[in-house]
């Protein structure tokens, strides 16, 4: 497998992502190689993907879930990432205390606008006096002036304000390192290939992970479920498999 990893590491554009599937049992031996190969500082995720299973076991905990390690080649902030986000649910809103803004007539949650360990990170043009409050706050005196006057503040009991944002002008629940939303049984899609992965697995993984037009390779392609994924997400893909019947399966799946 180093030998791989190696050739993978050498052909990567500086900007691109390796992402390893591996079961739990054997992951931290590839996160040791990959931190040799890639440098520690360039490692960016341990995915948990859920993958269900409800087989008896008398002798330890069922395993749930897979592992997917993630790593750049040339830094994370030069590496490509496209975050994902989910709408808020009512579990988010519940959870969050959302509430309706009767002037504005949206939906927010309210944030601090003040920071609660000023001298950890001093910033003199931003102290000052607001509402017989002197504190270090995140906004200028004459922001903080247009927020009051667009009612976009909630006051505390000790005159002390937090802002309103509205869920309207934000992005959504961000997708986290856990995946419990993606089933592993493949409805539709299941091909005679005992280790396929679903479509939807291998979409979300491309689409963080490269852009649009870019070449995505699988060097244990299998049945082809990364190639699917990359026709179904405009992106151009490489499969290598040691199946003879690796690249029969992949046509045939096309055709579903």
């Amino acid at each position: 497998m180093k030998e791989r990893v190696v050739e993978c590491h050498r052909t990567l554009k500086p900007g691109g992502n390796v992402v390893i599937h591996i079961e739990p049992k054997i992951s931290h031996y590839f996160k040791i190689m990959c931190d040799e190969i890639f440098g520690i500082n360039n490692f960016k995720n341990e995915i948990v993907w859920q993958t269900g299973g409800n087989a008896k076991n008398k002798y330890q905990l069922n395993r749930f879930h897979d592992t997917i390690i993630v790593y750049c080649k040339k830094g994370k902030g030069n590496s490509t990432f496209n975050p994902v986000y989910f709408p808020y649910d009512d579990e988010y809103k519940k959870r969050s205390n959302v509430k309706m803004c009767d002037i504005h007539k949206k939906e927010y949650v309210t944030t601090a606008i003040h920071n609660s360990q000023p001298d950890v990170n001093p910033r003199l043009n931003l102290r000052y006096d607001w509402n017989g409050n002197q504190k270090q706050w995140y906004v200028s005196l004459e922001k903080m002036k247009q927020l009051h006057d667009d009612n976009r503040l909630v006051y505390n009991k000790q005159n002390i304000p937090r802002i309103k944002r509205f869920l309207v002008e934000m992005e959504g629940i961000p997708l986290r390192d856990v995946w419990c939303d993606i089933n592993n049984i493949q409805s539709g899609e299941k091909m005679s290939y005992a280790t396929q992965k679903p479509v939807k697995l291998l979409e979300r993984i491309v689409q963080i992970y490269s852009n649009e037009t870019d070449i995505c390779m699988d060097i244990f392609a299998g049945s082809g479920t990364l190639g699917r994924a990359c026709i179904n997400s405009n992106r151009k893909y490489i499969l290598l498999d040691i199946n003879e019947k690796g690249k029969e399966l992949f046509l045939k799946s096309t055709t579903l």
